[in-house]
């Protein structure tokens, strides 16, 4: 076990223990300690991932494996070679007419030493945010139109880091479903396929 991962399981140790939200459910979930230079970045887990816990483990995660599943990953090989985290890692409840409340800003902040650690630690090369909230975090977004279906270079940290932002795959919104959205998920994926992080990192 290298150092790099004793500090990762150390990190994530800490953050399972975090309990600084008082309206967002725990526990904290995280994704696979691996050392990666490639990160997923989601929204916050759902309900039920805060059982199982591991991100994306529920409908959501069934559309987004199946999208890597195109470019050459497996759901099990995907976990294993990205490191999967979030915005917030609690469950935010549930909005009082359904469907999951989205974190406020208050929360976002909580969280974000979270993330900030995993990216001092990690110095990933490339970022795959998932869902309009993750990429807002670091591009300015008026429509999911106008940043997805493109590599942008953005500096974290002192670092260039190339973010290729993917819809949310949720089964209550139809973007990546119709027209333009479903040619440019399309895009985008074809961008990670061929980008040189993940050619040299999965294959």
């Amino acid at each position: 076990m290298t150092l790099n991962t004793t500090k990762i399981k150390r990190h994530q140790t800490d953050l399972k223990k975090c309990k600084q939200c008082p309206d967002m459910f725990g526990p904290p979930v995280a994704g696979n300690p691996v050392i990666s230079p490639i990160m997923l970045i989601g929204q916050a887990p759902g309900d039920k991932e805060i059982l199982i816990p591991k991100p994306f483990a529920w409908t959501a995660g069934k559309t987004l494996f199946k999208w890597f599943k195109q470019i050459g990953l497996t759901e099990e090989e995907f976990r294993n070679l990205v490191y999967m985290t979030a915005v917030c890692r609690c469950f935010p409840g549930k909005k009082p007419r359904g469907g999951d409340r989205v974190p406020n800003l208050t929360e976002i902040k909580t969280c974000s030493h979270w993330l900030n650690a995993e990216l001092d630690l990690l110095q990933p090369k490339l970022i795959l945010p998932v869902g309009k909230l993750a990429i807002s975090q670091y591009l300015e977004v008026k429509k999911l139109t106008d940043v997805i279906g493109q590599i942008h270079q953005i500096t974290l940290n002192g670092l260039l880091v190339d973010m290729i932002p993917l819809p949310h795959p949720s089964g209550a919104s139809t973007w990546h479903i119709t027209e333009p959205g479903k040619t440019l998920l399309q895009d985008a994926l074809k961008l990670i396929k061929n980008h040189p992080v993940w050619k040299q990192h999965t294959c």
